[in-house]
């Protein structure tokens, strides 16, 4: 089979991998699954390792989000059957154990990665492939219900794998709730993702802070009732300007960088709250946050806690977040995406084996 193969920095190939097989013999658990990927995707997160900030030691593949079709279940799986249309979430989980069960399955006790593996059952496939070995299957796959979906909700299920639910996350961990204010540092797809997320769960006004015109108009139809563009400190002055010179009660940090922390700790009233996501890449300024009282929340979004809650708003049709989906290639062109993300062309690529 087919799979996209990181060596190094700007260096992406498809390359031929062995079929992924079911783990038997002593020693097996039978709780993995293969999962024929239907569609799969780029992420922000990818680009740390594609842009060789992140040293790529050997090569190896790469991508943690991926929807698909069940071929294969070992002897212990329960929960799925083959034929299922599951959406993969982009860590690997039990759902059983202390950590899972305390909603912080990004932690599991048990697992793990895509790409890198679990504690107990060893290498993890990735998801930009023809066809995945999913370990811990009954705790990580989510069955979407009905069968194969319609085509056009693919993109929404897709982001449910990691975007959506990360956006959710800083919302979150942020206490966005009925009436709160909010600004949104970042406008990828998680930034985007993140503005529904806001307006679900009640905010009253949320700001997008972005430049591209493209992104603007999406996070307008997404929710956001102002959009501002400047960044720094003329961004920080405009948002306290716009929330009574103290600042919105909630920041969503959905970048990752030191200068977009930054932004957020500025830009929060004192006493609100940083939902932070972005993986980080600088250290937090605890004398500020002390002298503003500023809370800072978030980290790796625990996404199987939330599907049970966000998937039922994909399916009604009352969240779409697969519109932050504005391109796509086939697995054989996955250069292309790569190269698009990385250079902002495209808010994020979807990929069709």
């Amino acid at each position: 089979m087919r799979a996209a193969v990181i060596h190094g920095e700007r260096d992406i190939r498809v390359e031929e991998v062995p079929d992924p097989v079911l783990a038997t013999g002593p020693g097996s658990s039978g709780r993995d699954a293969i999962v024929k990927v239907v569609a799969s995707c780029v992420c922000g997160s990818d680009l740390w390792l594609y842009r060789g900030i992140e040293p790529t030691e050997r090569p190896h593949r790469i991508g943690h989000e991926f929807v698909g079709v069940v071929e294969a279940v070992g002897d212990s799986v329960e929960n799925v059957t083959v034929g299922d249309f599951v959406i993969a979430p982009f860590s690997i989980s039990d759902n059983t154990c202390f950590n899972c069960r305390n909603g912080v399955t990004g932690q599991c006790l048990h697992g793990g990665l895509w790409g890198v593996g679990t504690k107990e059952e060893g290498f993890a496939d990735a998801g930009q492939g023809e066809r995945v070995r999913v370990p811990l299957a009954d705790g990580t796959l989510v069955v979407v219900p009905g069968g194969n979906p319609d085509p056009a909700l693919i993109p929404s299920l897709l982001s449910l794998s990691d975007v959506m639910a990360t956006g959710h996350h800083a919302a979150v961990s942020a206490g966005v709730q009925e009436g709160s204010t909010v600004a949104v540092v970042g406008d990828g797809a998680v930034g985007l993702c993140a503005v529904i997320a806001a307006k679900r769960l009640g905010a009253s006004r949320i700001v997008a802070m972005s430049r591209h015109q493209s992104r603007q108009k999406l996070a307008t139809e997404f929710g956001a009732t102002d959009i501002v563009p400047e960044r720094g400190e003329d961004g920080i002055a405009r948002l306290k300007e716009m929330f009574d010179g103290i600042g919105p009660d909630a920041v969503l940090e959905c970048v990752g960088t030191k200068e977009s922390m930054d932004q957020a700790l500025s830009s929060t009233r004192p006493g609100g709250q940083v939902g932070f996501v972005g993986v980080p890449h600088g250290e937090l300024p605890v004398g500020q946050m002390f002298g503003t009282n500023v809370g800072v929340r978030g980290g790796i979004a625990p996404v199987r806690a939330y599907l049970d809650d966000l998937l039922p708003d994909v399916l009604n049709g009352r969240i779409e977040p697969g519109k932050v989906f504005d391109s796509e290639v086939s697995l054989a062109d996955i250069v292309d995406a790569y190269k698009a993300m990385d250079e902002r062309s495209a808010i994020k690529v979807l990929i069709r084996p």
